[in-house]
């Protein structure tokens, strides 16, 4: 069950005629996206409290009557400065036609909040002092300091002063609030001072005064201090429902003090909690009046209303949301992720997610387009795609998608056509300018980019060319890189002539000749992507990794064609034993690694001797999906390992080396994590290891599914296991992936101490 519909069960067990739901601000700058979640958790239990039948209302407080407490960095010192200590709605607005410096803020948050599907009924704090109904509350918190005091006293096993009361006046003087404390109080009035040094920010005018604490007939005269304010507007409003971040929620923190105090001294039930995680961007604690972090105003640049409501409402109320526009893959994994969601709720499939796409809508239930992020981000760089864009009804996400390309894009996924002849399309082999050649001819015939896409690759089979060759051919031609958006789009989507004239330019070069052996393998230098240890290079030189990206596959359960050539090449190693298996040099290679790892290999198997192992034996394989199955294949020829992990659960950069004390991993099918030691080797990304033993197993959270769209591929080398047989098992294993299962290679290559 969705986690706000069981807390709205919760809630409903308690049987209230209404349940009131608040949630509450200090509108001091520029509302930061983390003050967001709360209101979407808010929302979020008030219409699962409505589904289920439960009579409901949702309530937001503006608290206009706090000091402003400090100056925001965009905002010019020398004409707010002088407002410091004062309350904020005695504060002129940033700009005309507001109320207040407040109101400005206040109804910059709620366009982006009601934007976004959350409409709750607003209360500025201001007014419920100056309707009077706080004035009981602020005689009884008077009245009944003492207990008040023994709660902090409690609390924080601190002495009180003597003289202390829960209040603070507006100084009649110089009006402000931050500087002033009370000091007696005799049932009708309190003596208070405006101290010179109470706070670091601003300066008080040391004026003593005498007058009654109450306000109303449209003015406020002060305010409770804020842990007793908070349960008081608990009691005057008559809220049953309200949370805060886990800072506040802590034993101790100041939720504790105001539900004690709740309790206590105002009588009044504590409402039901909804303690929530914090949001945050990548590793930035934000803060509103700092200008730290992005503002929930900037946010709806960024993604749409449904997405940026799906970011808060598809995460559990306890988890942390890490939104880092640091990692170029965080926008295109949450545009994914709610349109996997939205495949469920039109599909009828997982409820959960189901659910939460539902949850997630603004006003009517919208379906999402069907294209991926990643490739509309390639649509928008294209010359001429703008109909294309249009005929699908993609120009929404089309405006966010440039956004990306522009502000968060890394380069590799960057593009520009070049309009001279890009150098490195010199490099090509007779083969690519061949099968150049043949698109020339061919051109003029196509209109459909799937089938130009689908017949280029026969044509470099036919021609004796693989997959990377074939579309390197044409991005090294127009880009002048090795990898770009899918290449018939690319092509379809410019100038027919340009390109013919192009491809026929390329063709009529004199080819580059290979003049070493390291000039045969394409070096994979993207340390952002993968990168191996020095330290893991000192101790084993020999070690090469091959390195691979594809996106855009589609993959299935089975495939007849895929089942039939696993099936043939089974029966070409029927004969297979295990003695003979053993004396494979790749499988040497591994058990001698293994051993210097401290490994058993009796016990942990490198992969390929496992799948072989297990046709010595006559146990047959394992059917997971078309792209383990089809990577598979390589793995059992060549008897090298090949891993294959979702690009879209990985926090890149993703690096090769030996295991830290401490480090530990949930291998795909256990239910308790292993230990790393820390002689072991294994792939880590910035959450953690996503493998171990270099090829032993992975981990479940970067498994590859049937929902995977984009893949990494890893291959395996040490010993007698050469950086060019790595690039040909890398090579093989991508083109049975594309074979079987579609998609694009976008990076390629090997990472050898060459």
């Amino acid at each position: 069950m969705f986690w706000a519909d069981q807390i709205a069960l919760e809630i409903k067990k308690r049987n209230k005629p209404l349940e009131w739901v608040d949630d509450a601000k200090t509108p001091s700058g520029k509302i930061h996206v983390g003050s967001l979640r709360g209101v979407v958790i808010h929302d979020l239990i008030y219409k699962c409290l409505l589904d289920i039948g439960v009579n409901a209302k949702y309530t937001y407080i503006f608290e206009d009557q706090d000091p402003m407490d400090g100056l925001p960095v965009y905002l010019p010192k020398e004409k707010f400065e002088k407002y410091l200590g004062l309350p904020l709605f005695k504060v002129p607005s940033p700009e005309e036609g507001y109320k207040s410096f407040a109101h400005y803020y206040a109804e910059d948050f709620k366009k982006v909040f009601n934007a976004i599907g959350s409409e709750p009924e607003i209360i500025w704090g201001g007014d419920l002092y100056r309707s009077g109904k706080m004035n009981p509350l602020i005689k009884e918190a008077l009245d009944k300091a003492d207990d008040i005091k023994k709660i902090y006293e409690e609390i924080y096993k601190k002495t009180m002063p003597e003289k202390w009361y829960p209040f603070q006046p507006y100084c009649t003087n110089c009006g402000k609030v931050s500087t002033t404390t009370v000091t007696d109080w005799d049932g009708e009035q309190i003596t208070f001072t405006c101290e010179e040094n109470k706070v670091k920010f601003t300066k008080g005018c040391g004026f003593i005064g005498k007058m009654s604490p109450f306000s109303g007939d449209g003015e406020i005269v002060g305010k409770l201090t804020w842990k007793i304010e908070w349960p008081a507007k608990w009691k005057v409003i008559g809220v049953t429902v309200e949370g805060a971040g886990k800072d506040h929620m802590t034993a101790g923190g100041s939720h504790d003090v105001a539900s004690k105090i709740s309790d206590r001294v105002f009588n009044y039930p504590v409402p039901f909690p909804l303690a929530y995680e914090w949001f945050i961007l990548g590793k930035q604690k934000m803060s509103t009046s700092k200008g730290v972090g992005a503002s929930a105003a900037d946010m709806l640049e960024i993604l749409p209303p449904q997405v940026l409501r799906f970011l808060m409402v598809r995460t559990k109320i306890n988890s942390e949301i890490n939104f880092d526009l640091s990692n170029p893959n965080t926008i295109p994994q949450l545009f994914d992720e709610y349109q996997r969601c939205a495949d469920a709720y039109f599909g009828k499939s997982d409820a959960d997610l189901a659910r939460t796409f539902q949850l997630s809508q603004v006003g009517e239930v919208q379906k999402p387009p069907s294209i991926r992020f990643s490739v509309l981000a390639q649509w928008v760089q294209m010359p001429n795609m703008q109909e294309e864009i249009k005929k699908q009804g993609l120009e929404n996400w089309a405006t966010y998608a440039k956004v990306w390309v522009d502000k968060y894009a890394p380069e590799q996924d960057k593009f520009v056509v070049q309009e001279k002849l890009p150098e490195k399309a010199k490099e090509l082999s007779e083969k690519q300018k061949a099968f150049l050649q043949k698109v020339v001819n061919q051109l003029a015939n196509y209109s459909d980019a799937e089938k130009l896409q689908f017949d280029m690759y026969e044509w470099g089979k036919e021609m004796g060319i693989s997959g990377r060759e074939v579309f390197g051919a044409i991005y090294l031609s127009l880009l002048g890189k090795t990898s770009g958006p899918k290449a018939a789009w690319l092509i379809l989507s410019l100038d027919k002539d340009f390109v013919k004239n192009r491809f026929l330019e390329v063709s009529a070069l004199p080819t580059a000749t290979a003049s070493s052996k390291e000039s045969q393998i394409t070096r994979f230098d993207n340390p952002n992507i993968f990168s191996i240890d020095k330290h893991l290079f000192e101790k084993f030189p020999s070690i090469s990794v091959g390195v691979a990206v594809i996106k855009g596959v589609q993959i299935e359960k089975t495939n007849p064609e895929l089942e039939k050539e696993k099936q043939a090449f089974l029966t070409s190693i029927q004969n297979l034993t295990t003695e003979e298996l053993g004396k494979f040099d790749e499988v040497v290679s591994y058990r001698k690694l293994y051993k210097e790892m401290g490994v058993d290999w009796h016990s942990r198997r490198p992969s390929p001797e496992a799948l072989l192992r297990r046709i010595a034996l006559g146990k047959g394989l394992y059917t997971i999906n078309t792209c383990v199955d089809a990577y598979n294949m390589t793995v059992m020829k060549h008897k090298v390992s090949v891993g294959a992990f979702d690009l879209d659960t990985i926090a890149f950069p993703t690096v090769l080396r030996f295991a830290k004390n401490g480090e530990e991993i949930l291998l795909l099918g256990d239910e308790k994590p292993t230990a790393y030691t820390e002689k072991e080797i294994a792939y880590f990304d910035q959450n953690g290891g996503y493998n171990m033993d270099f090829n032993y197993r992975d981990a479940q959270r970067t498994a590859v599914q049937l929902h995977t769209k984009n893949i990494l591929l890893n291959v395996d080398g040490v010993y007698s296991i050469s950086p060019e047989e790595v690039q040909t098992c890398l090579q093989e294993a991508c083109d049975k992936i594309i074979k079987y299962c579609g998609g694009t290679i976008e990076s390629f290559g090997v990472v050898a101490n060459i």
